[in-house]
């Protein structure tokens, strides 16, 4: 029985899967969508989307934290630079992944992970969000107009 037992260990050694989540972490920060399994895809995005959260504040002890997961250099700076700067609004959920359908190989679950910002035919339908405003205002700021005008009239 598998009872709190969390870890998908991937078929792997612990030192093998970390090693594989940070190159694959390295992979999409740098092309931001990556082919894989099913199985390494919600893996990484586990391992992925902490350092994203982490990176939305820009201090040197963040930096060292990612950079002990990623060991990477280029990789952290295009994180902290770009990525943190695309995805600062948003509260989590910085990943998509997308299935495509089985291996010719082997026949296993491949699917596309990807950092979902940079994903233009995704974002190109949305439109930007409008700020509503209430009826009720309108109608209270209308009456004062008319109020001093007419009491310009009687001068």
């Amino acid at each position: 029985m598998r009872h709190g037992k969390k870890v998908n260990h991937l078929g792997r050694k612990k030192a093998h899967r970390i090693a594989m989540l940070s190159n694959m972490s390295c992979s999409l920060i740098e092309h931001k969508r990556i082919n894989t399994t099913v199985a390494k895809a919600k893996a990484l995005k586990q391992f992925f989307e902490p350092l994203v959260t982490k990176s939305k504040s820009d201090t040197t002890h963040n930096r060292r934290l990612v950079f002990a997961k990623l060991r990477q250099k280029e990789a952290v700076t295009e994180l902290f630079r770009d990525v943190a700067v695309k995805v600062g609004d948003r509260p989590g959920g910085y990943t998509r992944i997308i299935k495509l359908g089985n291996r010719l190989g082997d026949n296993a679950d491949m699917a596309m992970i990807e950092l979902v910002d940079y994903n233009e035919i995704y974002n190109a339908g949305k439109k930007e969000a409008k700020k509503t405003t209430r009826r009720s205002k309108a109608k209270k700021a209308a009456p004062a107009a008319v109020d001093t005008a007419a009491s310009k009239e009687e001068e």
